[in-house]
């Protein structure tokens, strides 16, 4: 067998698809978005009374969905979505797994209507819609609105987040050839050690948890009252997935609304969110936190994230390692955070100055504003039964209406 090195020398940058990296580099690039999206991935269902292991599972497969229908061009990772936790809860609460489900995968189908008109009506409706004035302000309020999730993982114990965050800024700044590419992972192994040192990591769900187990999956029901209820949420979602999309477009400088094109994406996206309310996890989303890892490495070849996504699988089944991940204190994850969710902020930015919107005409001074402010600010819509619209989801739709009823100068 071939012996698996790591070249000392320096990559390029950046290092895009059909660009050649060993197994080992793959794998180790693979591990880091592991990592990152791990932690808002097991969130969701804690906090929603989900499986975790089945959250992982269905990341996992939603993720080599997504490359497949988009034909395996968009380096996305699929992960569990912060938008539908008040619904899913509710519903888990009143009637059980089972209804939730069935409500998870009627709002997955919503994505494929969408689709659907995007595919009749064109590329041109949706740059008619979504032109650089609304697409970079959304894009900086997705990563100013995980801000406060930042700090507050950080504040739990700001010596070692900014031992993280500095070993990070280090790594990405003068580490040399593949050692530049992974500061994530290594900030994070850092973080660890010195969080081990400091006596608090609790390794005890380590010592208890079992070393294999099949997660804990189950059948959908169809409830009305709690489709309802979980199904709406799809409306911001979808919003907030052009978001995505255009923000690692923006990134990986390629314009993926046009090829693979917007209503793969969303085809990708919604399939999955129905195939995990299929087997009983959370909806699905574009992860934010992989984009700024793209950002910051400069490493945007999908297959990392196709390596990611089959060890998020594995991960689901390895309820010893699944375990260890979940020890990671969470001033480890704030310290990365701060680095992270000011990429994405940040790609927003470089989307307005690009494209030299002229921030002298009145129009676009207000619908860029006014989507800052509602976005940022925690604006919320109360919409029937309990179901709201507010944050990103609510700030992109303000800002497409201002878009289209403002007179143009």
């Amino acid at each position: 067998m071939k012996k698996l090195t790591v070249s000392t020398k320096e990559l390029p940058r950046p290092i895009r698809e059909g660009d050649k990296i060993s197994l080992l580099q793959l794998l180790i690039l693979g591990l880091q978005h592991t990592f990152t999206m791990f932690g808002a991935t097991v969130l969701v269902p804690l906090l929603t009374g989900l499986d975790v292991g089945v959250a992982l599972f269905t990341a996992g497969i939603g993720t080599l969905w997504f490359h497949l229908v988009t034909k395996r061009k968009v380096p996305i990772f699929l992960g569990s979505s912060f938008a539908f936790i008040a619904p899913v809860a509710l519903v888990v609460k009143q009637w059980g797994i089972p209804a939730a489900q069935g409500g998870i995968i009627v709002a997955g189908l919503l994505y494929g209507l969408m689709a659907v008109l995007v595919y009749f009506l064109g590329c041109e409706f949706i740059e008619n819609l979504l032109p650089p004035v609304v697409t970079g302000p959304i894009i900086m309020v997705i990563g100013l609105n995980l801000a406060p999730v930042a700090i507050k993982n950080a504040s739990q114990n700001w010596m070692v987040a900014l031992i993280v965050l500095t070993t990070v800024i280090l790594v990405s700044m003068y580490g040399k050839g593949f050692f530049k590419l992974v500061p994530v992972l290594v900030g994070l192994i850092v973080g660890y050690g010195m969080s081990l040192i400091l006596g608090i990591v609790d390794l005890k769900p380590v010592q208890e948890a079992a070393v294999f187990a099949i997660p804990a999956f189950t059948k959908p029901e169809f409830n009305p009252a709690a489709i309802g209820l979980i199904a709406p949420v799809a409306v911001a979602t979808i919003v907030e997935h052009v978001g995505d999309v255009l923000s690692v477009g923006a990134t990986v400088q390629k314009d993926f609304i046009k090829d693979p094109g917007l209503h793969r994406t969303l085809i990708g996206d919604g399939i999955a969110t129905s195939l995990a309310g299929l087997f009983g996890g959370p909806a699905n989303t574009t992860y934010s936190e992989n984009t700024g890892v793209l950002a910051l490495t400069g490493v945007w070849k999908p297959e990392v994230m196709r390596v990611a996504a089959v060890m998020a699988i594995m991960l689901s089944a390895c309820q010893k390692l699944t375990a260890l991940i979940r020890t990671v204190p969470e001033p480890v994850i704030g310290g990365i955070s701060i680095i992270l969710f000011g990429m994405i902020a940040s790609i927003g930015i470089r989307t307005v100055v690009e494209n030299a919107v002229d921030f002298k005409k009145s129009r676009n001074l207000i619908i860029s504003n006014v989507i800052l402010v509602v976005g940022i600010g925690g604006a919320v819509v109360k919409l029937w039964d309990g179901i709201q619209l507010g944050g990103v989801g609510l700030a992109a739709i303000i800002g497409i209406i201002l878009n289209q009823v403002l007179p143009r100068e």
